[in-house]
């Protein structure tokens, strides 16, 4: 059942793309449904004999089910989240057996706009249903279904893939023992639908979109699909971040004035300008429009305590996972505060529950980077998981600070060039960040 390879190093994964049909269809938080539907899938790791150890990991935005590992034959081909999955790392693959899924929705090789409408013949484009974080977390479960998976050892998820986690918790809390949550929210702010609404726009209303269907009409808003990127990876970096890669630097460019401007309202002058349309361009080369407004609408719309008139903690009163919740100090897109109501609405119901709060500089993205911090207190508590698991545990590792950039809130855990379609580039960059938003 495994999806990978480990060479003789004990140090490299091989990924193996997988692909699961399923028949029946699959009822919708909207009333819709989708039938004849497909999931892509990665699996690291062997699947022990009570298949108490299974890890899945739920992706942001434009990631996809390439998790770890890398593509034969393919540089550059590293899982969006290879720093932190893999063997002798912190989620480490020869302890767990860890899937990748990559949502209904998206454009990596699940059903999503892209493909073809079983009812009709023709490429769904607009027509595809919106989906919700509920309607992914269903999929997910039919997959662990027929894979034999009853109960998860953990779901993990950084940003939209934590909110992915915490609804596991809800939906299926017989069937998760613990929740990774990383720089995620219990709902999105006016500010942040605000993002994503200005992006939708700029995707909608590029005259090559076609009302969605710019694949029958042989085109691409790529124009549109640039904009949202840059607006939505300002997001993803802290302002030290940029100050310090970039500051007020211009760029060299021959016949500009003395002052160093070439004062014209066209031209690229600034690095940070240049930077942001190298990263507009690169997504626009793999990126769906259409999935760009799905997921960026499923965000929106996720909000577990909106069915308790905004009680969060009565929300999630029926959670029995234990949890961990990390955050970083400079996200200002889901910011610290945040995690720290899920852990507060969690407390309030008894839960266990243990928080990190990482004091790193990288922004929102810093959840991608290998921060030893970070990646401590990932290990320290996967140790934990691992040793509820019937698979022999590793000697474990010590423990993150205390003080500062790690917080036990509870007290209860003190023990413990390009890839394949089936994956987005990783978009390593001068900033130094993945960019798998």
């Amino acid at each position: 059942m495994s999806g990978f390879f480990i060479f003789s190093d004990q140090k490299m994964l091989i990924a193996t793309p997988q692909s699961m049909h399923f028949a029946d269809a699959l009822p919708l938080q909207s009333g819709a449904s989708i039938r004849a539907y497909d999931l892509s899938y990665e699996t690291y790791g062997t699947l022990n004999a009570d298949k108490s150890n299974a890890v899945l990991i739920c992706h942001a935005l434009n990631a996809s089910h390439h998790v770890a590992g890398v593509y034969a034959g393919q540089d550059k081909s590293e899982g969006w989240w290879d720093t932190m999955i893999g063997p002798g790392k912190s989620v480490d693959t020869n302890q767990f057996f860890v899937i990748g899924v990559n949502n209904i929705g998206s454009c990596f090789g699940s059903t999503g706009p892209m493909q073809t409408n079983p009812d009709t013949g023709k490429i769904y484009g607009a027509d595809f249903p919106v989906v919700t974080v509920q309607d992914w977390v269903d999929a997910q479960a039919r997959l662990m279904d027929a894979l034999g998976i009853q109960t998860l050892a953990a779901v993990m998820g950084g940003s939209l893939g934590g909110m992915q986690a915490l609804s596991w918790t809800l939906q299926y809390p017989s069937r998760v023992r613990h929740a990774v949550v990383v720089a995620s929210a219990p709902n999105l702010t006016a500010e942040n639908i605000a993002f994503n609404e200005v992006a939708r726009r700029a995707i909608v209303t590029d005259p090559d979109f076609c009302e969605g269907h710019y694949a029958e009409h042989g085109m691409l808003p790529k124009r549109g699909l640039r904009i949202a990127r840059m607006i939505g990876h300002i997001t993803y970096l802290s302002d030290d971040v940029m100050n310090e890669k970039f500051g007020r630097q211009l760029r060299e460019i021959s016949g500009s004035h003395a002052s160093g401007y070439k004062f014209s309202t066209q031209d690229v002058e600034f690095q940070i300008e240049s930077y942001l349309r190298y990263q507009g361009d690169k997504f626009s080369e793999y990126f769906d429009a259409n999935t760009y407004l799905l997921i960026t609408r499923a965000l929106d719309y996720f909000d577990p305590a909106a069915g308790f008139d905004g009680n969060l903690s009565a929300a999630l009163k029926q959670a029995t996972a234990k949890f961990l919740l990390i955050s970083f100090t400079t996200d200002w897109r889901f910011a610290p505060a945040r995690s720290r109501e899920i852990v507060k609405a969690l407390l309030d119901n008894q839960c266990d529950v243990s928080y990190a709060e990482i004091d790193a500089p990288h922004g929102h993205d810093a959840f991608l980077l290998d921060d030893p911090r970070y990646h401590g207190v990932m290990r320290a508590y996967f140790d934990r998981v691992a040793a509820a698991c019937s698979a022999p545990s590793r000697p474990k590792s010590n423990a993150p600070p205390r003080g500062g950039d790690a917080a036990n809130v509870s007290g209860a855990d003190s023990a413990p060039g390009r890839p394949k379609p089936d994956a987005p580039p990783r978009g390593d960059d001068a900033a130094g960040v993945s960019g798998a938003q």
